[in-house]
């Protein structure tokens, strides 16, 4: 399937490489910081006074979400878009000098809005709304990032010479697609300085929702954000990169296409579960847990079908540092998507929700699954983008096992942290009465807050070893040329 002499251009895939690891260490510097915020609150004071508005938890924890999301995670759908895209497609970004010219004019506005959205969240200029705290000017500009990604997709489409679309194809138009309606829906808001005849802030809005329709439709948005930017690109990335990787073909392309429109039907619904207990309606709430629980199964379809790819070549698990992080990676996503629907169950959320559980469930999807996945598609483009071999394998080697601990203490530490926050909270005395006050709880949880820093401290450690290890790569690895590097195609033809 691709062994036409073909050239590749991958100069808009390598500035979003870069891009990702520069975001990802932001992001995951932030979350170490406030990690040790939590468990040590002086910690804000060791920068002085002068900077302690700017480096307070409310400032700096949607600067960590956002650019874990909306810098790293979607900076490396897009790398990874640039690269497996022509691949599949049998087309080269060159041959397109209109697409190339998009593709650079993306990467260019992306960059300026990323340097906006870290100078308003740092100065506190924010609508509120998790996951969508973007005044107006920056969400127009983010809309029209997302529509030149779509038209380089749909282009590079249009111009292509192998005529089946691979699944991993599918996977990142469902994500341009799902995020562009989720995105536009929840951030409509009416800009006050107009409606108000220049009375105010230029850039400040409300939501054009109120009350329980808000959190309706930000809870729509907010899950399937989960959905659409930290689940269906990344099947897309191990669809390709882990058949690529190890030499053999899906295990059943059929079953990849029934997972996918299982999760295209239930995951949109599913949101509802953030709501329990709320002025929802009951049946919205009821029907959110419903379809959580169903969703394990297009969740698992996937999963199963990654882990299967491998049967009879176990032996590669082994001796390939980089098959060890894709194979990680569909566990802990097998993991955190029974994880979720089990915490949507009602009798369980009403222990789990507000607790660290949560964070905890977050976070082994987010860094288990997400982080390892990208750094992997990252490894395996490397040598093909560089036309180098990648520097170290040992280091990537330890840098695996030094991530993978930093992933279990954080979620083991959240855990035991979240359920002992539930069960304090609706502990009462035989007067009925509540039996701890909230600081017992905050008193209780510092241990666990000090190992869930440490465990993100160490899985710093590893994203800093990785980002070194492709620096290294980039300019010193030894030249190998493309027919040197494992060029077997993920539907085995």
């Amino acid at each position: 399937m691709e062994n036409r002499p073909l050239e590749y251009d991958y100069t808009v895939a390598k500035l979003f490489m870069f891009t990702t690891i520069v975001l990802g260490i932001v992001g995951m510097l932030v979350g170490v910081i406030l990690a040790f915020q939590l468990a040590f609150p002086e910690v804000n004071l060791l920068l002085g006074e002068g900077l302690a508005e700017y480096t307070n938890f409310s400032r700096l924890r949607p600067l960590h979400t956002d650019a874990v999301i909306f810098g790293f995670t979607v900076s490396g759908i897009f790398a990874t878009w640039y690269y497996i895209g022509q691949r599949v497609l049998k087309v080269s970004m060159a041959e397109s000098p209109l697409l190339m010219a998009l593709g650079k004019l993306q990467f260019t506005l992306y960059v300026v809005t990323v340097a906006a959205v870290v100078v308003s969240l740092l100065a506190g200029v924010t609508t509120s709304k998790e996951y969508a705290e973007f005044e107006w000017p920056i969400d127009i500009a983010i809309v029209v990032v997302w529509v030149l990604w779509g038209i380089n997709i749909f282009g590079l489409i249009g111009i292509r010479r192998e005529k089946s679309l691979y699944i991993s194809v599918w996977y990142y138009i469902a994500t341009f697609l799902g995020v562009a309606m989720l995105y536009l829906f929840n951030n409509m808001a009416v800009p006050t300085y107009f409606a108000s005849g220049g009375i105010g802030d230029w850039y400040h809005s409300v939501s054009m929702y109120a009350g329980t329709n808000d959190a309706l439709v930000q809870w729509w948005y907010g899950h399937n954000a989960v959905a659409f930017g930290f689940t269906v690109p990344i099947v897309a990335m191990i669809y390709y990169f882990l058949p690529k990787e190890s030499g053999q073909a899906v295990y059943s392309y059929k079953l990849s296409l029934l997972s996918f429109w299982g999760l295209m039907f239930v995951y949109l619904w599913a949101g509802g579960h953030h709501l329990l207990f709320s002025t929802v309606p009951d049946w919205m709430q009821t029907m959110g847990s419903v379809f959580s629980v169903v969703l394990i199964l297009p969740s698992w379809g996937s999963a199963i079908n990654m882990l299967l790819t491998m049967k009879g070549e176990w032996q590669q698990v082994a001796s390939s540092p980089l098959i060890k992080f894709m194979i990680l990676a569909s566990t802990f996503y097998m993991f955190s998507t029974l994880e979720g629907p089990i915490q949507a169950i009602k009798s369980v959320n009403a222990i789990a929700h507000f607790t660290d559980w949560i964070v905890g469930h977050v976070h082994d999807g987010v860094l288990g699954w997400v982080v390892f996945m990208i750094m992997a598609s990252l490894f395996h483009m490397a040598p093909r983008v560089f036309k180098r071999e990648i520097y170290s394998k040992s280091m990537m080697n330890t840098q695996f096992w030094i991530q993978t601990l930093g992933v279990i203490l954080y979620f083991t530490s959240m855990w035991i942290a979240g359920i002992t926050q539930g069960m304090m909270w609706r502990a009462h005395d035989e007067f009925g009465n509540l039996a701890y006050s909230f600081i017992d709880t905050v008193t209780v949880l510092h241990p666990y807050y000090t190992i869930r820093a440490i465990g993100g401290l160490l899985y710093l450690i590893g994203f800093f070893m990785f980002a070194y290890n492709i620096y290294k790569t980039m300019t010193v690895g030894r030249r190998v040329e493309e027919n040197e590097l494992q060029t077997a195609s993920p539907m085995g033809a």
